[in-house]
């Protein structure tokens, strides 16, 4: 036999006082009065049939007022006073309204608004829980298990534990959270709400802080702000996997938001990459799957970095995102866009949603932390990377002309690094001709620091170098790298263009110039070393939350 829905009653105490935090129930948070956050989740519960505001504040009693549904109960002063715990104001609420609305109470659930992350959902399932159940109580808990000591009565202190183990391994822990206690009208008393068989119901740990300081306010605060942002992201041999790093880059700058990475299954070196970096990623078959996840999820925020978009692509994003913003976007959709990020082309598209140039780069955080490399007069190591896939195959010509450089003796030590989606030629280290070659490497920086001249293409590496202070001979795998205007003399570049067009001769004959021009060298490594390019990732972050820079 079903048991008969009972009748529950919402309280939620809330002073006017507040010695921690002053007016802490009416302060703001999240745009909003602390309190309300606790009675749109009474009112919004599928369980909850009354909902009662007891407090001896006028201003929060009128604010509750507004709320239809919501009765508001002044608290006599004795029951205000700090020393007052709240069984006896619980007790005296549940009383009047029941003598006032001429109702009997079956469970009477306390609400504390201190509790603004708790979500209505959370409370339905405690509720639920415990009309199903045999208990009298139940209290809101989270599970913490930690190591932990206590006073041994002698002076000293002892393990409370019996072995120590991972956190992992430890026995279940359970702190109160303060977020709610439900009780049966029963055990609620002017002393107690805790009735003879007590239950404890966990709640998320996202959703069990209790403000009861600063600390703890600007934790809700940050979490109330936590944004879900999506970025739509690929990376395979003819896109380069450029784009993916800087997709990880700007994930990690945005720590405290829901990241997700949303990329096509087919296009395995991108979806490999971010996996083995522990990031969320959603693999995609086709178009339709995109815009069935976009409808279910609706995210804060849309990144597009795929390049040009089309407008009506834009438009059928934003009908599931907040916001829009697109990298390196030279399409029509890029004035549909909420902003357009263009580092690379400083001469791109002039819409006034495009922010564009060096500023706006997003160095890896590891050439943030590392110092850039020092000045040799003479040459002594060259640095070889063409990206993560080198569609030219450039790196296998220099590997050549690496051979005949060292024909005649070690003249120089070259370092050639080969990206994940490199599938040119079979390149193997020689040391009898000073050629090194190193797969896909965790860590360029340390291969850059060491360079004293180095071998790149026209795309996000020459940052990476310009960052070290490397002075680079720079080839373009394509038109559209030409476009990219960092890489030029004015910034400590000798461009020789497009790699189709440029002879091994005049990369020869580059390189041997170089090698002996020292001044040139040296003011292109003081040329790289004056553009600030750390800040970029952190104004990029604030393009995409939609902050003013």
């Amino acid at each position: 036999m079903d048991r008969k829905r009972p009748n529950i009653i919402a309280v939620i105490p809330a002073r006017g006082g507040s010695k921690g935090i002053p007016r802490k129930n009416m302060r703001l948070m999240g745009g909003k009065p602390l309190i309300a956050y606790a009675i749109e989740n009474a009112l919004s519960s599928e369980l909850v049939d009354d909902v009662v505001v007891s407090s001896d504040s006028e201003e929060i009693l009128a604010y509750a007022a507004q709320f239809e549904g919501v009765t508001g109960l002044p608290r006599d002063t004795e029951l205000a006073l700090d020393a007052v715990t709240l069984d006896p104001v619980i007790y005296d609420a549940v009383m009047r309204r029941e003598e006032e609305a001429g109702v009997s109470f079956d469970v009477v659930v306390t609400l504390q608004p201190t509790s603004p992350l708790l979500t209505r959902e959370t409370l339905d399932q405690a509720l639920a829980m415990f009309v199903d159940s045999d208990l009298d109580s139940c209290i809101s808990v989270v599970n913490a298990p930690h190591l932990s000591w206590k006073e041994d009565g002698k002076g000293g202190v002892v393990p409370a534990y019996e072995q120590r183990l991972n956190r992992q391994q430890l026995p279940p822990n359970y702190l109160e959270t303060g977020a709610f206690l439900i009780a049966n009208r029963a055990s609620v008393t002017p002393t107690t709400r805790l009735g003879k068989t007590v239950g404890v119901f966990e709640v998320p740990e996202r959703e069990s802080t209790d403000i009861d300081s600063i600390s703890d306010w600007i934790v809700c605060e940050s979490e109330l702000s936590r944004k879900k942002i999506v970025f739509r992201v690929d990376g395979h041999r003819e896109l380069g996997l450029g784009h993916i790093y800087r997709a990880l880059t700007l994930g990690y700058e945005l720590v405290g938001h829901d990241i997700v990475y949303l990329c096509d299954k087919r296009h395995r070196e991108g979806v490999e990459r971010l996996k083995d970096s522990f990031m969320n990623v959603v693999e995609l078959d086709g178009e339709d799957a995109l815009f069935a996840w976009l409808e279910q999820n609706a995210p804060d925020v849309f990144v597009n970095d795929l390049l040009d978009t089309e407008v009506d692509y834009v438009r059928r994003v934003k009908r599931y995102a907040k916001r829009f913003v697109s990298f390196e976007d030279l399409g029509p959709g890029a004035r549909a866009a909420d902003a357009v990020v263009n580092a690379l082309y400083e001469n791109g598209v002039p819409y006034s949603n495009t922010y564009a140039g060096m500023e706006y780069v997003c160095l890896r955080d590891e050439f943030l932390g590392t110092r850039c490399a020092p000045f040799r007069a003479d040459v002594q190591n060259v640095l070889v990377t063409f990206g993560g896939t080198d569609p030219l195959d450039l790196t296998a010509r220099i590997y050549a002309l690496a051979q005949r450089v060292n024909a005649d003796g070690l003249a120089y030590s070259f370092d050639f690094i080969i990206g994940p989606g490199y599938g040119g030629a079979t390149l193997a280290s020689m040391p009898e001709k000073g050629i090194t070659v190193s797969t896909d490497v965790s860590r360029v920086s340390d291969h850059m620091r060491n360079a004293d001249i180095a071998f790149c293409s026209q795309g996000r590496t020459t940052y990476e170098l310009a960052s070290m202070g490397v002075p680079a001979i720079v080839i373009a795998q394509n038109e559209r790298e030409l476009l990219h205007s960092f890489a030029q003399m004015d910034n400590g570049f000798i461009n020789l263009g497009l790699g189709s067009r440029v002879s091994d001769e005049d990369i020869l004959s580059t390189f041997e110039w170089l090698v002996k021009a020292r001044t040139v060298r040296k003011e292109m490594r003081d040329l790289m070393l004056r553009n600030d390019l750390a800040s970029g990732a952190h104004r990029v972050r604030q393009i995409i939350l939609g902050d003013a820079l």
